[in-house]
């Protein structure tokens, strides 16, 4: 796989907090709702809302954040395209849990159903 390697060296550094209202906008522009974006992140990172709201005021970092999660063991059933990229084939760990989570949102924001977007749990 081609890597994204700029990318790759921006997200440790990218703060969750600054990216979170955009995903929220993304999916409430396409009808669904900040519960169900927390619930997608919730499934992926075991994180609930009072510590994910913590996580946020704090504002930390793509690196901390998933440094801290305790990573869904069906993640890996997270598969397709995302950015140009297969997120089954992206190589660096931190580059891929941020893009599981970028397809979980766009899923998301497409009108997936929650079944299918949290993989059958």
């Amino acid at each position: 796989m081609n890597k994204d390697n700029n990318f790759d060296h921006r997200i440790p550094k990218m703060v969750f907090a600054s990216v979170y209202p955009l995903y929220l906008a993304k999916v409430e522009k396409k009808g669904r709702t900040r519960d169900e974006l927390d619930q997608v992140i919730q499934w992926l990172t075991g994180f609930d809302n009072k510590k994910l709201q913590e996580l946020i005021k704090e504002k930390v970092n793509f690196e901390t954040f998933f440094q801290r999660a305790t990573l869904n063991p069906n993640a890996h059933l997270i598969t397709g395209v995302i950015c140009g990229y297969r997120v089954e084939e992206i190589e660096d760990p931190l580059t891929q849990k941020a893009r599981y989570l970028d397809k979980l949102v766009d899923e998301l924001a497409k009108g997936r159903k929650m079944e299918k977007i949290l993989r059958g749990s």
